[in-house]
């Protein structure tokens, strides 16, 4: 192959090194970015030597002459091979300098120009240090911002993860709750039809020995009717004969009582269908309970498992659990699903041998991730004492002498009354009393680290009718 010149690798416009050369039918190469400047500003589709007209709007790439120019800067510059234009695209020399004012590299030859007039420069090598340290301290933020955002992905992560095992339990709980009460159903339905077949049974048994009774009374009478009708057609002698006998008969007939229907006889549908579903409903409270108080699993520390109908609370092993926002931060407590900021209510909780404990009520403003006392009215066990604490901390009542060890605690709160009373619902004996301006919502509070539950005891449920 012949070897070409400098001047064959310019473009007839810019007359510089190609830079993406397209060709036209005319066989005349030019820079694509010169060729569309030309047909612009002229206004026509021309070759810009030949004067040609070009009817492709979009002319192909000369692919020979491309690897010919790239060859040629190759040649120049080793580094062009590295993929980074280290040379000017103008001029075709080293970029060596950084124009402050136009924020880019440019050559001695730029410096020089009119377009790069009173314009400050500094070396490449300089600016690139010291703009790298500004980029760097600029990303440090952004850095943090993408340590967050993993943090808070993996925590969404495991919470996706803990919703699916949650929904999968509860699934769970409400088939087996509804089990029960399909059984305790399917029972009653059964022991209610099989009073209903014993009353059909005995009552059916008694008027089928009425039946059987008047059947053999018919046969008696339609015999003696039969027997004197027989005697009066016969002869008078035999008539005569047999009258006396004859008339027996027919007293000892009158003897017999005239059957009679009594009371009672009929199945008393009253007794099965009268407010059937209410006496159902009346009797299955005795297979059910109602808690005042529903502790919250998703408020309850990583170290206390939750009973399965969310009355009871104890020390565990310890989960993995996500971390929302409900959670507290003590990884041994846990706050009731419903507060209050009105009204009374009272609940009690049987500590029995448990060793350590503390029941209260948690105020909602009261930061959850931090000290959980600072929002607490409390009475605690422990080291076998007795102890109340405010939310500032202090003791309220150091030491409390009871004359027993509770075995339940009852929680009174009156929040319009601003009072959180304490007391011993066995023996009906006063611990202590907190008197506070409640402004907040409240949530019944339990911690406990002992393997021994602390139980919230169910209230007695009772169905009345009102007149």
């Amino acid at each position: 192959m012949a070897s070409c010149s400098v001047e064959d690798l310019c473009c007839p416009v810019c007359l510089q090194i190609f830079k993406h050369p397209v060709i036209l039918p005319c066989s005349h190469s030019f820079c694509k970015t010169c060729l569309q400047c030309w047909w612009t500003k002229n206004k026509t589709q021309d070759c810009p030597v030949c004067k040609k007209k070009s009817s492709n709007i979009e002319p192909m790439c000369n692919l020979t002459l491309k690897k010919l120019c790239e060859a040629e800067l190759l040649a120049r510059d080793p580094r062009f091979s590295s993929g980074f234009e280290t040379l000017c695209s103008l001029h075709l020399e080293k970029l060596n300098l950084f124009c402050l004012d136009h924020q880019q590299p440019v050559c001695l030859v730029c410096r020089d120009s009119e377009k790069h007039a009173s314009h400050i420069f500094r070396p490449v090598d300089e600016m690139a240090q010291e703009l790298g340290e500004e980029l760097s301290k600029s990303l440090k933020p952004l850095e943090k911002q993408l340590a967050v955002f993993i943090k808070v992905k993996q925590q969404w992560d495991q919470t996706a993860k803990h919703i699916k095992m949650q929904a999968q339990h509860t699934e769970r709980q409400i088939k087996e709750q509804f089990k029960r009460l399909h059984q305790f159903l399917e029972e009653e339905q059964e022991a209610r039809m099989a009073v209903l077949r014993e009353e059909e049974e005995r009552k059916s048994k008694v008027v089928k020995e009425k039946i059987e009774a008047a059947k053999r009374e018919i046969k008696a009478l339609s015999d003696t009717l039969r027997t004197a009708e027989e005697e009066l057609r016969a002869a008078d002698i035999l008539f005569l004969q047999n009258y006396k006998a004859a008339v027996d008969r027919a007293q000892q007939r009158h003897l017999v009582e005239d059957p009679q229907l009594y009371s009672g006889a009929l199945i008393d549908i009253p007794k099965h269908l009268g407010n059937l579903t209410f006496n159902i409903w009346s009797k299955m409270k005795n297979m059910v309970s109602y808690s005042p108080v529903i502790l919250d699993p998703n408020t309850a520390g990583s170290y206390l498992v939750i009973s399965e109908d969310l009355s009871s609370v104890s020390m565990g092993k310890g989960e993995c659990l996500p971390e929302n926002p409900e959670r507290l931060k003590d990884s041994f407590s846990t706050l009731g699903h419903e507060g209050f900021d009105s009204g009374t209510h009272i609940w009690d909780i049987e500590v029995g041998q448990n060793t350590n404990w503390e029941v209260a009520v948690f105020e909602a403003s009261s930061h959850r991730k931090g000290n959980v006392n600072s929002g607490l009215w409390r009475i605690e066990f422990f080291n076998e004492k007795y102890c109340a604490f405010s939310p500032s901390a202090e003791v309220s009542v150091p030491y409390i002498e009871l004359n027993r060890k509770l075995e339940r605690i009852r929680v009174h709160v009156d929040w319009d009354g601003g009072k959180v009373t304490f007391s011993d619902p066995d023996t009906d004996t006063h611990i202590h009393t907190f008197t506070h301006t409640f402004t907040d919502k409240l949530y019944p509070y339990i911690w406990t680290d002992d393997t021994l539950p602390l139980r919230v005891l169910p209230v007695k449920v009772s169905v009345r009718v009102e007149q």
